[in-house]
C-alpha cells in the first residue's frame, strides 16, 4: 500500500521484491492513483522475476546511485561527473533502462546542443552515462543495453594559445608588481618551464621537491592521468623554487606547501591576480592553462620530439601532444628529405644493374 512520509510530499511504495526483501521506494508523484499504479507495476515485475526469471526494470536513478557510490573516491573526475549528472538527471530521471532507446540518447544530445552547450561537454555527459551502464552490466549483472556507447559528437581541435618570449617577459614583470599575490611571478615561471598544471603546482608540497637532483616528484594522486612522473627543473624553474624557499624560511618554516601564505596555509588560487597581470601586460585571450601550452609549444618549436614533450606534460598518449606538431615543420621537412636519398639510391641501383 502506498503511503506518505512526513518529510516528503510524494507517495511511497511498499512491496516485497523477487528475493523476498522488503522495499520502500518513492513513486515520485503526489497523485495517489498514479502512485498506486506504479506500485502495482513494481509488484507485478517482482512476481515475474521470481516466477519466470524475467529481467526486472531498472531506472536511471537506481543506476546512477549505485555507480556514484561505487566510484566515489576512486575516480579522479568526481567533481566533473557530479556536474554531468546534474545535467543528465532532469531528462532521464525515472526512465526505465529496459525501454531506453538510442533515439532517447540522441534526443538528449540534440536538446543540449539546442541549449547552446558545447559538444565536448555533451560528450562528457554521455560518456558518464555509458560508463555507468557498462559498470552495471559487468559488475551488477544487469541485463540492460548500453545505447549510449559510441554516441559522440565531433569536437573542435584542442585549443593551442601560447605566449611569445617577449609576452612572457612582460607578464612576469607585471606579476612581480602584484602585492596581493607575491608568488604569482614564480608560479608563472614554474608553469612556463615545467609544463605543470595549475593544481599540480598550487598543491605541491616541499617533500616532493628535490633541489639537489633538480626534480619535482609528482605522485599518482597528484596528476590528472593518475600516474606518477618526475619533472626536471631548468635554471628558471629552480630560481623560482629558491625564491619560494626563502619566503618559507622567513615567514612559515613549518609549512609543507610550496605556495603558502605567511601563516603557512596553502595558497588556493591565483586567477584574479593572473588576470590583472595579463591586462597590465596587454595580453588578451589567454588563460592559466595556456602557460602549459606555451611550455609545450616552445619545446616543439625548439625541435624537441613529441614523445619527450608527452612525457614531460604527463599525457597518457602522444595523441594529445600531436596538437603541437604543426609548430615543428622543419622536423617534417627533414623527414621528407630522406625520401630524396632513397629515390637517388634506387635510381643509381637501376643504372648499375644495366
Amino acid at each position: 500500500m502506498v503511503y506518505r512520509r512526513k518529510d516528503s510530499p510524494v507517495w511511497w511504495g511498499d512491496f516485497t521484491d523477487a528475493s523476498g526483501k522488503r522495499v520502500r521506494r518513492t513513486t515520485g508523484t503526489t497523485d495517489r492513483r498514479d502512485a498506486e499504479a506504479l506500485e502495482a507495476k513494481w509488484k507485478l515485475e517482482a512476481h515475474q522475476v521470481k516466477r519466470w526469471g524475467a529481467e526486472p526494470s531498472r531506472t536511471f536513478d537506481e543506476l546512477m546511485l549505485k555507480y556514484v557510490k561505487a566510484t566515489q573516491g576512486v575516480k579522479r573526475s568526481t567533481r566533473r561527473d557530479a556536474t554531468s549528472l546534474k545535467n543528465l538527471h532532469p531528462f532521464f530521471t525515472g526512465r526505465d533502462l529496459l525501454t531506453l532507446k538510442r533515439s532517447d540518447i540522441r534526443a538528449y544530445m540534440d536538446k543540449r546542443r539546442t541549449d547552446g552547450v558545447a559538444n565536448a561537454t555533451i560528450n562528457r555527459e554521455i560518456s558518464l552515462f555509458s560508463a555507468a551502464l557498462n559498470y552495471a552490466r559487468r559488475n551488477l549483472d544487469w541485463g540492460v543495453m548500453n545505447h549510449a556507447e559510441g554516441m559522440k559528437l565531433k569536437e573542435p581541435e584542442g585549443r593551442v594559445r601560447s605566449l611569445t618570449v617577449q609576452e612572457a617577459d612582460r607578464l612576469v614583470a607585471e606579476a612581480k608588481k602584484s602585492w596581493k599575490s607575491p608568488h604569482l611571478a614564480d608560479f608563472i615561471r614554474l608553469a612556463l618551464n615545467t609544463g605543470c598544471r595549475k593544481d599540480e603546482l598550487l598543491k605541491l608540497e616541499w617533500n616532493r621537491v628535490d633541489l639537489k637532483a633538480n626534480l619535482i616528484l609528482l605522485g599518482g594522486q597528484d596528476t590528472k592521468a593518475g600516474r606518477r612522473r618526475s619533472v626536471p627543473l631548468n635554471t628558471e624553474a629552480r630560481t623560482a623554487l629558491l625564491n619560494l624557499a626563502r619566503f618559507r624560511a622567513t615567514h612559515c618554516p613549518d609549512s609543507p606547501w610550496v605556495f603558502a601564505h605567511k601563516d603557512g596555509s596553502r595558497q588556493a588560487g591565483v586567477v584574479k591576480a593572473f588576470k590583472r597581470a595579463l591586462c597590465n601586460a596587454g595580453i588578451e585571450d589567454f588563460r592559466i592553462h595556456d602557460l602549459r601550452h606555451t611550455c609545450a609549444s616552445w619545446l616543439v618549436s625548439a625541435g624537441q620530439p613529441l614523445p619527450a614533450v608527452r612525457d614531460l606534460l604527463g599525457h597518457s598518449t602522444v595523441t594529445m601532444t600531436e596538437r603541437y606538431a604543426h609548430l615543428s615543420p622543419e622536423n617534417v621537412r627533414a623527414a621528407v628529405a630522406v625520401l630524396d636519398s632513397v629515390s637517388r639510391s634506387s635510381h643509381a641501383n637501376k643504372i648499375a644493374g644495366c
